[in-house]
């Protein structure tokens, strides 16, 4: 803990993260897809924006509670659902679930995890929502939502913007596969960190523990169970498949990877009761937009109700603050809590969580804000970045 206090900011944590990891490891993390355009723009869009503050109003006690997908949230962000957690940390998505369950927050458990969701409940009794697809076989999909409901998670959250996988040059570059495909130069990197190297190894198996029971005990060889997963992602899914897994879920669910007031629409009124504005952290589309300046048309198109997660680009309290003013519900984090996972393990996520919510709280008090409720267009204005 003595190293994880000297990290003050998110950017320490992932420098703490990059000389923790092996070099594929942290590109993993640290990636996005082609030039990286929207990658950058995720969190450099949030410089665009000026937050406009009240003065004299009674700051001593601040109101930052929130729901979302339903359930209570002691302020307005979740962690996002992030595959192959146990790469990055032994203790994987439990650490990170423990962490955000001391911080009162909702935590989302990805089908690509390596925690099974059964285990993951009995271990969090916090608000949990599960990251769904809709696969070729319509009967795991179903076998998911029946899952989850029997291990109580509060929600879904439905990926979209996955019909293909985006092109992740730095993967390549540093020959990262599973199992690793050992250059030199990836092996070198491998050896020079034995911290993360030798628990790698030494450790639990490595799986994707919610779909491995599909395939026969691998019986193909090391590649064939993520080979059956790339094959499950189905380029024709559309909006009838969303009416028909709202049916079948019947509770509190996002559609994740919204980017336009239309698709906002036709989201709900295909049964969803929230949206999750994201790029997939630039992992897909390069030159997409980035979240935050999607906001406001997005919740201008559907009303006050629905829930409104900016996804992406959030690296300080007052990004999330940014993101409320213009009319999100709340923020979700994927890799800064990822930075600080590979730095500390649930420590680190926690010194992460710790950092953020100081820098939220400080930011509301600073601009006047004594409600979340309170915030409004009027605390924000957009000015372009001259550097972008």
């Amino acid at each position: 803990m003595t190293r994880l206090d000297r990290a003050n900011n998110v950017a320490d944590l992932r420098l703490m993260a990059r000389r923790r990891l092996a070099r594929p490891i942290f590109d993993y993390i640290d990636g996005g897809a082609d030039d990286e355009i929207s990658l950058r723009r995720n969190a450099t869009a949030f410089a665009d924006y000026e937050l406009v503050p009240d003065v004299l109003n009674d700051v001593s006690e601040i109101r930052t509670e929130t729901k979302i997908f339903g359930q209570a949230s002691r302020w307005p962000l979740m962690l996002s659902p992030t595959g192959l957690t146990r790469m990055f940390h032994g203790h994987a998505e439990l650490a990170v679930a423990r962490a955000a369950a001391r911080h009162g927050l909702l935590y989302s458990l990805s089908t690509m995890g390596t925690t099974r969701l059964e285990d993951l409940a009995r271990a969090f009794a916090g608000p949990k929502v599960f990251q769904i697809y809709i696969f070729k076989d319509r009967g795991l999909t179903a076998e998911f939502v029946a899952r989850c409901r029997d291990a109580g998670f509060h929600g879904l959250a439905l990926t979209v913007d996955t019909p293909v996988a985006g092109n992740r040059e730095r993967d390549r570059v540093s020959g990262l596969s599973l199992p690793p495909k050992l250059t030199l130069r990836s092996l070198l990197s491998f050896a020079l960190h034995p911290s993360w190297s030798i628990p790698a190894l030494t450790g639990s198996k490595f799986d994707l523990a919610n779909v491995s029971h599909k395939v026969d005990a691998l019986s193909s060889g090391p590649m064939s169970l993520f080979d059956y997963i790339g094959g499950q992602f189905d380029r024709s899914v559309g909006w009838r498949e969303v009416e028909w897994l709202a049916r079948e879920w019947n509770g509190p669910l996002a559609i994740k990877g919204v980017m336009t007031p239309e698709d906002a629409r036709r989201s709900i009124t295909s049964g969803a009761t929230g949206v999750m504005i994201s790029n997939h952290g630039g992992r897909q589309l390069d030159g997409a937009p980035a979240p935050i300046d999607q906001i406001e048309a997005v919740r201008n198109a559907i009303g006050d109700a629905p829930d409104v997660i900016c996804d992406g680009g959030i690296r300080r309290g007052s990004d999330v603050v940014k993101a409320l003013a213009l009319g999100a519900t709340a923020c979700s984090i994927g890799r800064p809590y990822l930075y600080g996972l590979a730095a500390g393990g649930e420590q680190g996520v926690d010194r992460l969580l710790t950092l953020l919510n100081q820098e939220f709280e400080r930011t509301l008090t600073l601009a006047g804000i004594n409600d979340i409720a309170s915030l409004s267009p009027r605390h924000i204005r957009h000015r372009p970045n001259e550097r972008a």
